[in-house]
């Protein structure tokens, strides 16, 4: 199978490019990583949420381009079905697609009020209301998903893609200093925790790229 590029933008702000980034890991496919110009404004754009369309991550495999994390995500169940993107249940499986896709779509006052930035600490961070009915909504989602399926991942014992999209999440709260109960906060731990999460946390330390609109304080 030949070598697959994966197009990312900032480790730093961007949640998209770490979605992307975990599934092809997850995936087990061999992939070479390239890092957009983020002085293009159209690159700007989509990380402040001023685009329309995300189109990085972009996974190249196989003569194909890919953007969007839902279709990288499918593209990836699909051509490496033994990595276990997807529960092996039906009922699971349906149920892990409709919560990646609610993250996908959806949770539009969090990514506003609380944008990801892996090296900002904001202790006592103010939140307002739309955004906390968000993070009520997650806490439901991971609850259920950890009491029902009986952990330590939100589908079991095997990580699937839901811990992919969810794991940005746990960024924020880190950096938001987001009050969360026994339960979520140590399933949001694990994530942290998590060997490829903890590289792409070093990454993002080291990058020299800083976008002026994501540091302020507000």
């Amino acid at each position: 199978m030949a070598e697959a590029r994966l197009l990312i933008s900032s480790r730093n702000y961007s949640s998209w490019s770490l979605r992307g980034w975990l599934l092809t890991r997850m995936s087990g496919l061999a992939f070479a990583v390239e890092t957009v110009d983020m002085d293009e404004p159209a690159r700007r754009a989509e990380l402040l949420l001023r685009s329309s369309s995300i189109l990085v991550p972009c996974l190249m495999h196989d003569d194909l381009s890919i953007w969007d994390t839902m279709a990288i995500a499918e593209y990836l169940a699909e051509t490496c079905p033994d990595a276990g993107l997807l529960p092996k249940d039906r009922a699971q499986r349906a149920r892990c697609r409709s919560i990646c896709g609610e993250m996908h779509s959806g949770f539009g006052a969090l990514r506003s009020s609380l944008p990801m930035n892996l090296r900002s600490q904001r202790t006592g961070f103010r939140i307002w209301a739309a955004a906390q009915a968000d993070i009520d909504r997650i806490t439901w989602i991971w609850t259920h998903c950890l009491q029902e399926y009986g952990g330590p991942w939100l589908f079991g014992e095997k990580r699937t893609m839901a811990d992919a999209f969810y794991a940005p999440v746990a960024t924020r709260y880190v950096t938001y200093d987001v009050s969360l109960d026994a339960i979520c906060a140590a399933y949001r731990d694990r994530l942290l925790a998590w060997p490829d999460m903890q590289e792409w946390k070093r990454e993002a330390m080291d990058e020299p790229m800083a976008i002026d609109e994501l540091d302020v304080e507000f």
